[in-house]
């Protein structure tokens, strides 16, 4: 995982056959890139041969190193971005710092290419699939026991299927990664949350 890179880092570094990128989509982290990697394929795209790479930032508070590095006074690609609703100030504030704008406004964040998951990734992609199905999915995976027994802490008991379910991908070490895949596979094509959506027509060629 990049952390903190510097602006005059050499891109042929970690890129198929030394070529610039195009285009950067920042997310928060690797289980966000996952989902819009997923999202991608089964939208048709290829985004390596477009030019395009997801970075997980490893956390909202780098995207001013990210933006140094690949936005206007670094490389100068195009840059857009996917974030949680609480992480939202940290955006503002790296773009401002990346000259893009102070004290952007979410509609100008998005006439920018960055766009804000009501809460978070797991929050959209269960509403977009349904909180049933996405149980069944978790049934497939063969946690159900495991899921059964934390539905039955006295902290979740009178929580909602949707909040449950939340809260046993993010309860346990790689979950949020492991269903940010499962859930983007399973999502209608029709019903894939917009802000995900918008983020990739944001660097569409």
């Amino acid at each position: 995982m990049e952390t903190s890179p510097s602006t005059s880092a050499n891109w042929s570094a970690d890129s198929p056959a030394g070529a610039s990128p195009r285009a950067v989509v920042l997310v928060e982290g690797h289980s966000d890139r996952v989902a819009l990697e997923v999202l991608a394929r089964r939208r048709g795209r290829d985004l390596d041969r477009e030019g395009i790479r997801v970075l997980a930032m490893g956390g909202a508070t780098n995207v001013g190193h990210y933006l140094d590095r690949y936005g206007p006074r670094g490389l100068d690609v195009a840059v857009a971005g996917l974030y949680d609703s609480a992480e939202e100030r940290f955006f503002v504030q790296g773009l401002a710092r990346a000259g893009l704008g102070a004290g952007l406004a979410r509609g100008e964040l998005q006439a920018h290419g960055f766009f804000v998951c009501t809460a978070d990734l797991e929050d959209e992609l269960i509403r977009a699939i349904g909180a049933e199905q996405v149980e069944q999915l978790v049934e497939a995976q063969g946690e159900i026991a495991s899921f059964r027994r934390l539905q039955r802490q006295p902290a979740l008991r009178e929580r909602t299927l949707h909040d449950q379910l939340r809260r046993l991908m993010s309860g346990r070490s790689g979950g949020k990664l492991r269903y940010a895949g499962i859930m983007a596979e399973a999502v209608d094509l029709d019903r894939i949350p917009w802000p995900l959506d918008a983020v990739l027509a944001a660097v569409r060629p």
